[in-house]
């Protein structure tokens, strides 16, 4: 089987070819850490999780690198917008970002995403991007002017190949306000002088300054990459100009191709608009964790694929939990099962369902990280797991313990919707220990003729999805 990736540079699927085999070196732009990360964050980054992760069980030795953007990200009006945010709150830039740099990891452990091998800071590589900054001036790609330093776009014939955009219908103003200095208005800035109040300043040859913000991408990925890397990954909605300016610099600086495939990220509403924080219709993920399990979150943003759009709403969300819950119950209820299972070998027919739901599950995810696919395949599974749970004859330990691996490997190591880290065990025992106790409380209410009760027990599992069972030897539970 191989692995192929819709490659958004060429706009066509294609098979995926590390520059060096064995080797994936992956590079994706992470957050501008000025505020609380919010749900369009938790979609990108799960899937570039999911992603990594993918990888990494086909055999790929992967190096992630993951910036830290804390300077040099404007805003439409130019002002920075970390400074922006210190201003407001009366406190040093880097409080700011201290803060929500530890508050943004604290929510992406909390989603159950791994770490990446590397989160570069833009303000610690400053001396890296002067560097690019004066190689490009000195090829005749950036100008300076009164102690600001601006891409020439017009000497990069191939700028707009990813987006699409041509620099002859670029818009004046179109996406940051028009600087008269700059020779034509689609010139970006690589480097800004410093205002007297400006409080974040760095010496250079042209002055005071700090660093714009797509020059921090490029310099940083060379740095930790190579001037080519395999993958460069990211959101939809940074294509223009941030990853536009990203391939420009690179590859007028170095003369080599930047990122070989580019995989970006659908973008993310909430219910059905657009989230703004003029709007009054931001969810942060910590307030998203409030209400939902993270497996639950995860289950509903790899319901789509990474690359398509999709709406963030309450019923959508609580559809997938449902979907996710099933899954986790038949979990639940094998690791419940293998402490009294009689001992034995796992079955042939077994193995043969796990052998095929393995293969099919790659097969999907080797089409472009087709996680709703790969998705689809686990729900399958369970289906066929449930019917084997309810049979009569009980399943050996061999064969429950078969089932529950393949559901850690695929569910756990891949898609992140099961813990693989002893947390899963420990949530099993927990969950089947409650509903234990609830079914011997509707016994004794049922031996005391308290039907009432014994009916609203049954009823309160059942819309969790637990069907109790009496039979003349007890009751059982199963997972519907």
């Amino acid at each position: 089987m191989a692995l192929k990736i819709y490659n958004f540079l060429t706009r066509k699927k294609e098979t995926f070819h590390p520059l060096y085999e064995g080797k994936v070196n992956m590079y994706v732009c992470g957050p501008t850490v000025q505020d609380n990360a919010h749900v369009g964050h938790a979609k990108t980054y799960v899937n570039f999780d999911v992603v990594v992760r993918y990888l990494r069980y086909r055999g790929y030795d992967v190096l992630y690198v993951q910036n830290i953007t804390d300077v040099g990200h404007l805003l439409d009006s130019g002002e920075d917008r970390i400074l922006k945010k210190a201003r407001q709150a009366s406190v040093a830039p880097m409080q700011i970002v201290e803060r929500y740099t530890r508050l943004y990891f604290e929510d992406m452990d909390a989603l159950g995403i791994k770490r990446p091998d590397i989160s570069p800071r833009a303000s610690g590589h400053v001396p890296e991007q002067i560097e690019m900054i004066k190689k490009l001036i000195d090829q005749g790609h950036a100008y300076e002017v009164n102690g600001s330093v601006y891409y020439d776009v017009s000497s990069f014939p191939d700028y707009g190949k990813l987006s699409g955009r041509k620099v002859e219908d670029l818009v004046e103003g179109s996406r940051i306000a028009v600087i008269e200095e700059k020779r034509h208005p689609a010139d970006f800035a690589l480097w800004k002088r410093a205002e007297p109040e400006h409080l974040l300043r760095w010496p250079s040859p042209w002055g005071v300054g700090f660093p714009g913000w797509h020059i921090e991408c490029s310099a940083m990925s060379r740095k930790y990459l190579g001037e080519t890397f395999d993958i460069h990954g990211g959101g939809i909605d940074n294509i223009f100009p941030h990853n536009e300016c990203e391939i420009a610099q690179s590859e007028a600086a170095h003369n080599q191709p930047f990122a070989r495939y580019w995989m970006l990220v659908g973008s993310l509403t909430l219910d059905g608009v657009k989230m703004s924080k003029s709007l009054g219709n931001t969810l942060t993920i910590s307030e998203a964790l409030k209400r939902w399990s993270p497996e639950a979150i995860r289950t509903f943003l790899l319901s789509t694929h990474y690359s398509n759009p999709v709406d963030f709403s309450e019923s959508a969300v609580e559809g997938a939990r449902k979907g996710w819950q099933r899954i986790w119950g038949v979990v639940s209820l094998i690791q419940e099962q293998m402490r009294k299972a009689p001992a034995g070998k796992a079955s042939e027919e077994v193995l043969a369902i796990l052998n095929d739901t393995r293969t099919r599950f790659m097969q999907k995810m080797d089409d472009d990280f087709n996680a709703p696919a790969g998705l689809a395949t686990l729900q399958e599974l369970t289906r066929q797991v449930f019917f084997l749970l309810n049979e009569g004859d009980s399943q050996t330990s061999g064969t429950l313990q078969a089932i529950d691996e393949l559901y850690q490997e695929l569910g756990g190591d891949v898609l992140g919707i099961i813990p693989t880290d002893g947390r899963g065990a420990a949530s099993a025992e927990r969950e089947s220990g409650l509903i234990r106790l609830l079914v011997d409380l509707r016994a004794e209410a049922r031996a005391g003729k308290d039907w009432a009760t014994a009916d609203k027990i049954r009823n309160q599992l059942l819309q969790l999805g637990i069907i109790l069972e009496d039979r003349p030897d007890g009751t059982v539970w199963k997972v519907e």
